[in-house]
């Protein structure tokens, strides 16, 4: 079973290829780039705060790091909403596409370069032993609710 730092830099890897995918597809393909992208980021992101950022808020330094993520998070789905909806086919789909793609790319590298190593550095490994599962377990959890949290954020 992966560590939660693997479960996630397993994840940022795969959403890597498809932001990759994404930027070199033609028409006919990027349809189910996107929603492969779309769904698997929305559901890493809620299993991630539930899991590694609820640990992460529990300790004094994890608090600042925690809420900057939490709120990296909230930017990038206001982006995917908003890229959801427009015209895949349009220069300024892709002009969205290319913010979102480069926004994502600093939240992940910030993750891994620099809140994995406090988070290793103030955690105990113990503390986190099973979160990976955990991550795992509740990514899937999520990934069947994207529909329905969809239309919740459509009645608001």
């Amino acid at each position: 079973m992966p560590s939660i730092y693997d479960a996630i830099k397993q994840d940022h890897n795969k959403h890597r290829e498809l932001l990759d995918a994404i930027k070199n597809s033609g028409q006919a393909e990027r349809g189910k780039l996107w929603n492969d992208f779309y769904c698997d980021v929305k559901s890493h992101a809620a299993a991630e705060e539930e899991t590694f950022y609820s640990k992460l808020i529990s300790k004094t330094w994890g608090q600042d790091a925690a809420r900057h993520s939490v709120h990296e998070h909230q930017q990038l789905d206001d982006l995917m909403e908003e890229l959801n909806v427009m015209d895949q086919s349009t220069e300024l789909w892709m002009q969205k596409f290319d913010q979102l793609a480069h926004d994502y790319h600093h939240h992940m590298d910030e993750e891994e370069n620099e809140v994995f190593k406090r988070a290793k550095e103030t955690i105990d490994e113990a503390e986190v032993e099973g979160f990976g599962k955990k991550f795992e377990a509740r990514k899937e959890k999520e990934r069947k609710l994207i529909d329905d949290k969809r239309e919740d954020s459509l009645e608001d």
